[in-house]
């Protein structure tokens, strides 16, 4: 009976001690404004950090969600944890909302689950050229 006890003590520790705190955080790294493009394509770009361990780097994907819209993300090269995509603005709007996407998986019991996190949404202004 003691060493039944003393077994689920130790198991209970070792999952508390595992636990810990986890932060994942998405961070907007495209200007507030752009001045109007002729091709009417801007570039949206965001910062993805994470110190959970479990999450499986290779099933990361970012979006840019504009609307009902989504844009899939590249990562940024010679840069770690930077996405981007280019996102299209019609002449007739001056001012768009958009939000990023992060889908992931993360390893668990008995087999990988999925999770994401989504940002604020932020505010694009298009601005005449000057």
């Amino acid at each position: 009976m003691l060493n039944r006890l003393r077994c689920f003590l130790t198991v209970l520790l070792l999952a508390i001690a595992g636990v810990g705190c986890t932060s994942t955080s998405i961070t907007n790294l495209t200007p507030s404004d752009f001045p109007r493009s002729n091709s009417g394509l801007y570039r949206v770009e965001a910062a993805w950090k994470s110190n959970q361990k479990s999450i499986q780097k290779d099933s990361v994907q970012p979006m840019v969600i504009i609307g009902e819209t989504q844009y899939p993300m590249q990562p940024v090269p010679f840069a770690s944890n930077r996405w981007e995509t280019m996102v299209p603005v019609s002449a007739s709007d001056d001012v768009i909302y958009y939000q990023f996407k992060f889908n992931y998986n993360y390893s668990a019991i008995p087999q990988p689950r999925a999770n994401s996190q989504r940002s604020p949404e932020y505010r694009l202004d298009i601005t005449p050229e000057g």
